[in-house]
């Protein structure tokens, strides 16, 4: 049986990459990985009053969907994100009604919703976390100071600052070496900018496997 990674939602961000789209972060029970998930501006909405425990006037989509099964006595037994491909997850819910059970495909986002809304839990694989999730670790004093020279001298060369602010541009990710792509990765991870690491990720174990 595929070994299997209970998750929980961390929180809800903007997207950095896509235009009117949120990365919902989650995150390893008991554990540092951390997998981001493009979702749509509706999802996001939903799962958002879920984490702030506030009721709308009306039901929303996902509301009304968990009232619907728990008037006919169906219950949510659990969520399992099983794949992982083309950048996009895909979801399973499992219901039971205490005699029959049955899994139905969904969008991860939809998937998460609901199981926000009956407090069944997540899960995925260890394969999935360890091919989208970031690991997050402690840093030493050394590190932190480290870091923060190194945040004074990017700002002090950023663009607005430098004088060559009109004709140089930033080099595109695929063009960084590898070297170059795991300290932009580390970086993105230490700053818990999880969707960009997600991209930079991609392009590093594209450029390792060639």
């Amino acid at each position: 049986m595929t070994s299997r990674i209970r998750l929980k939602v961390l929180g809800i961000s903007y997207s950095q990459i896509q235009s009117g789209a949120y990365a919902l972060i989650l995150a390893q029970a008991g554990g540092p990985y951390r997998i981001p998930v493009v979702i749509g501006a509706a999802e996001a909405q939903s799962i958002a009053l879920r984490m702030e425990s506030i009721t709308p006037p009306r039901p929303m989509t996902h509301d009304l969907f968990v009232s619907f099964a728990h008037a006919f006595g169906v219950k949510l037994s659990e969520v399992f994100i099983y794949k992982f491909e083309d950048g996009i997850f895909s979801s399973e819910l499992t219901f039971t009604d205490g005699d029959r059970t049955i899994k139905i495909d969904s969008r991860t986002s939809d998937a998460i919703a609901i199981a926000m809304r009956t407090g069944a839990p997540i899960f995925t694989t260890a394969a999935i976390l360890d091919e989208t999730g970031f690991l997050m670790e402690a840093q030493t004093d050394d590190e932190l100071q480290s870091d923060e020279a190194d945040d004074e001298a990017a700002a002090y060369n950023a663009p607005e600052y430098s004088d060559e602010a009109t004709t140089t541009q930033e080099p595109r990710l695929e063009n960084y070496s590898i070297e170059e792509l795991e300290r932009t990765l580390a970086r993105l991870i230490d700053q818990e900018r999880y969707e960009e690491a997600a991209r930079v990720k991609e392009i590093l174990q594209h450029k390792k496997s060639k």
